[in-house]
């Protein structure tokens, strides 16, 4: 029978009796947020800087005999897609931070481990992703935008001549905290059904043992000032939905900016993100690490003429800088980073 223990990591490491190998937990890691949660690297991007001289010594590790490994020792479910982590599991062909964040844990743990990525592009902490002791917004504001909701409809209606039904309040409120829940439902589908979707996991017990959290963009429009208030609830409530006291837990704060200072609302947001380091409570289970010093230079010099530019531009990004230029530099060096602040955040535990 399958077991999901959500518990604090710290009880694995404070077991004195002797576990034999296949008796050891599997750790297991939930991934979360928005876009850049997904990932956003092409894998073409991947392939060809792994082969060409100039970059091919920073992924040489996740390759074997001219190919991509695919870990037997990591495992990860992104919705609807599972499996063996290797490349290709971020947004429809591309990668994001998980594959070095995964490789980390997989290097790190004797045991098998298990990522859980749970990730909707544009989803805000505010709205979407708001946890329950964020409680609603003013009811001011739900009456605002339950008018805006049912406006829209009514031009609608009188331009296709058609009677839809006008939203209610209930309607407006259901989107509060919707991602949270399903968040949530993914870590209990897979506590639930872990032998189906994971064969090789079969008879093993899981233990809840990280939590990484990569967003912040749309939080920028009119949430901005709310969001240290919004992430020390989320963490909170995490932590108790999950039954997890001090969960370890890791923030990628915002960094589009890269190499330019961050202003106005992203400047707002990511001194919010990495405020939470110095959270009282937080001290020791929480680490924020900043993405904009890790910035793929190169990426971004050509970026402003990257249409001019299209095939050198493919040798280096694939997006926009809200997703980090789609750089499969920059994201495997998120991963490393994350990885690296949540094995510091186990050590001091252990």
């Amino acid at each position: 029978m399958i077991r999901f223990l959500l518990v604090p990591a710290v009880a694995f490491f404070a077991a004195t009796a002797p576990v034999r190998a296949a008796d050891k937990p599997v750790r297991v890691f939930v991934l979360a947020g928005q876009s850049n949660m997904e990932g956003k690297a092409p894998n073409a991007l991947l392939d060809y800087q792994a082969m060409d001289a100039k970059t091919k010594d920073l992924f040489a590790h996740l390759r074997k005999d001219g190919k991509w490994i695919v870990r037997d020792d990591v495992f990860i479910k992104f919705l609807d897609r599972k499996g063996p982590l290797t490349i290709g599991y971020g947004s429809p062909g591309r990668t994001g931070a998980e594959l070095e964040f995964g490789t980390a844990m997989g290097d790190h743990f004797d045991e098998p481990v298990l990522l859980i990525k749970a990730a909707w592009g544009g989803h805000a902490l505010y709205k979407h992703f708001r946890s329950p002791a964020a409680g609603y917004p003013a009811a001011e504001v739900l009456e605002k935008e339950l008018k805006q909701a049912r406006d829209r409809v009514k031009q609608n209606n009188e331009k296709n001549k058609k009677n839809d039904p006008l939203p209610t309040m209930d309607d407006v409120k259901r989107d509060y905290g919707s991602s949270y829940r399903k968040m949530l439902a993914e870590v209990k589908e897979v506590r639930e059904n872990v032998a189906a979707l994971f064969p090789a996991l079969k008879g093993r017990t899981l233990e809840l043992t990280g939590f990484v959290w990569f967003q912040g963009w749309n939080d920028q429009y009119g949430a901005e000032n709310e969001y240290e208030s919004n992430m020390t609830h989320f963490i909170k409530d995490v932590r108790k939905d999950l039954g997890a006291p001090n969960l370890p837990f890791v923030i990628a704060a915002m960094g589009q900016n890269g190499s330019k200072p961050a202003t106005g609302a992203m400047l707002t947001i990511q001194k919010a993100q990495l405020a939470m380091n110095d959270v009282p409570e937080f001290r020791g289970n929480v680490r924020t690490v900043r993405t904009d010093v890790l910035v793929d230079k190169a990426a971004e010099e050509l970026f402003p003429t990257w249409r001019e530019n299209k095939e050198k531009w493919d040798k280096v990004g694939g997006d926009f800088p809200y997703h980090y230029l789609g750089s499969a530099i920059w994201f495997n060096r998120i991963g490393k980073a994350t990885g690296g602040a949540m094995l510091e955040l186990l050590k001091d535990r252990k």
